[in-house]
């Protein structure tokens, strides 16, 4: 289980390379976070799709109807959080879109927007990484992407705030840590002796949290944020290195 928590935690940590970009000022181009938000939901569509999904249904005592179940579950629980849940989403809330006077404000439920979706992506990194560590190293990548310039615009109004480089790292770390919760709370619910078709379900659930993740987060967002360029060239080519690094690593592993 060691492993598992690892990656999950790195990839909650790597939020603290987009607070620190925030807060010195030196912030990536668009066209490259809207480059690398794409390339997050290549990855994430192919292993989801590609492996995910396939390896639950071919799970020993697991049925295709409880597999595609789970799937649109997690499809439909993914959107339904993301209505319900009072939050705003990082692409609305850079500096020069807002009034100075609300910056505390939109910073806060910007924090809180992000946290509550970073959650079930701790969760989804510990599920994939305890039934397969490639695929964990593969998902923990991709999260670890695009938290960087999550951590970024956490960062930006909340420095723009209060002033204080140290309140703008600890808000943007907050958001990276709730990633790093669901990992831990998937660890003390599933533990090491969960049945394979418990694990296949939640793998299933997971796959389709993951689509939706990138269909209605990752994708928009990297056409907002560049929309002079195409954002398939970013989800073209994350499914290509993920769906080559698979290839070598299974001939790796059969030679």
């Amino acid at each position: 289980m060691s492993v598992p928590l690892i990656l999950t935690v790195l990839a909650g940590g790597s939020t603290f390379i987009g607070a620190f970009l925030g807060i010195i000022g030196q912030k990536p181009s668009n066209r490259v976070l809207a480059f690398a938000l794409g390339f997050a939901a290549g990855i994430m569509l192919l292993i989801s799709l590609m492996e995910m999904l396939p390896a639950s249904l071919n799970t020993p005592g697991m049925s295709p109807v409880l597999g595609y179940s789970m799937f649109i579950i997690g499809l439909l629980g993914y959107f339904l959080l993301d209505r319900l849940l009072p939050h705003q989403h990082a692409h609305d809330l850079t500096p020069g879109k807002m009034p100075s006077r609300n910056l505390r404000r939109t910073a806060i439920l910007l924090t809180l927007g992000i946290s509550l979706h970073n959650f079930p992506e701790g969760i989804a990194t510990f599920v994939t990484a305890s039934t397969n560590w490639e695929l964990g190293l593969g998902i923990a990548l991709a999260v670890a992407i695009h938290n960087i310039p999550e951590g970024l615009a956490v960062a930006g109004p909340v420095y723009a705030a209060t002033g204080s480089k140290r309140t703008a790292l600890l808000w943007a770390g907050l958001s990276g840590v709730a990633e790093i919760i669901g990992g831990l709370f998937a660890f003390l619910l599933l533990g090491p002796n969960v049945s394979p078709v418990i694990m296949a379900s939640i793998m299933s659930a997971v796959a389709g949290i993951m689509v939706a993740l990138s269909v209605d987060e990752l994708m928009p967002l990297a056409k907002e944020i560049d929309p002079n360029n195409n954002p398939s060239y970013g989800i073209l080519c994350g499914m290509s290195v993920m769906g080559l690094s698979l290839m070598m690593l299974q001939l790796w592993t059969v030679g």
